[in-house]
């Protein structure tokens, strides 16, 4: 009685430490509770889908319960509203807005990644910082595999209802933005990252550097290209300069927008070390020294 005793205890412990790694990624029990200082999420879906569609894609970003969330639908028609695109598209991928406190930032979560081919986490927050959105998680989805751009004009949208509203050259440029990067990104070979880091680096230099021209855009494209061993057409850089070129003539402040995707990327990467190098050991050697132990407690258990 006494060994089934100890058996039991130790069925005990054992459930005790594992808890905290099967149940590591449970949902917050914060989850259904109305943020009555922001308001609810804004979930925008993709004109094009099904309504079982539209069900898969609730059920993507925990939005199935009605009274949570403010529901609307992003059409063609919104397309050409906000960046003067074709109002007979198709949109199929959607996004959720959830509005926090200042200093919070742009977060930006691609929940279903297998299904948006195109377009990055970051290149979705590059394009919303140029866009002027502010202080917001975005989440986005679709359910089946598209490119992502949609998602971008889903997002204005949860950010010009209820009184809000983004400034409509600023949101053009950013969908022009997003156009470059994935068209770099498919014709150019350039990995996402080094994407990414291109246009991070030139608004870091345009930041600093304050330029009053075109020619100066130019230059500091091309010494970003040069520093970061990147070789482009000459269609591809003249791209990136009427973009830059354009920008520049928003007075877009780079200084606020390179500083939340520097935080962005940062933090990511802050957290990828810790979990690569010292957290990643210390974990699997309590495993092994807990799993050892209890190897030597069942041998004299059953002696």
């Amino acid at each position: 009685m006494k060994k089934i005793s100890s058996f039991l205890i130790f069925i005990l412990l054992i459930g005790t430490f594992l808890s905290p790694i099967v149940f590591a990624d449970g949902k917050d029990d914060n989850d259904d509770v109305i943020d009555e200082l922001h308001g609810k999420p804004v979930l925008v879906l993709g004109e094009a889908l099904s309504e079982a569609q539209r069900n898969q894609v609730r059920e993507s970003l925990n939005a199935t319960n009605a009274d949570q969330v403010e529901e609307y639908i992003v059409t063609g028609q919104d397309l050409q509203n906000f960046i003067g695109g074709n109002p007979n598209s198709n949109m199929y991928s959607s996004a959720k807005v959830t509005h926090k406190d200042a200093g919070h930032g742009v977060v930006v979560e691609v929940v279903t990644p297998e299904n948006i081919t195109q377009v990055t986490r970051e290149m979705y927050a590059n394009a919303l910082l140029t866009a002027g959105v502010e202080n917001a998680l975005v989440e986005v989805a679709s359910p089946l595999r598209v490119t992502g751009h949609s998602a971008l004009v889903g997002i204005y949208k949860a950010f010009n209802v209820d009184g809000e509203s983004l400034d409509q050259d600023r949101m053009e440029v950013a969908n022009q933005e997003l156009n470059v990067v994935t068209e770099l990104a498919e014709e150019e070979g350039i990995s996402a990252d080094e994407v990414t880091e291109l246009l991070t680096e030139i608004k870091k230099a345009i930041s600093e550097l304050d330029p009053a021209t075109r020619e100066e855009i130019e230059q500091i494209i091309n010494d970003q290209l040069e520093r970061l061993n990147l070789q482009l057409t000459q269609e591809h850089r003249d791209m990136l300069v009427d973009l830059f070129d354009r920008m520049r003539n928003l007075n877009i402040d780079f200084g606020q927008v390179t500083q939340q995707l520097e935080s962005i990327v940062g933090d990511l990467r802050e957290r990828l070390g810790g979990i690569t190098n010292a957290d990643t050991e210390g974990l699997w050697n309590g495993i092994k020294n807990f799993f050892q132990s209890i190897a030597s407690w069942f041998s004299g258990l059953f002696d």
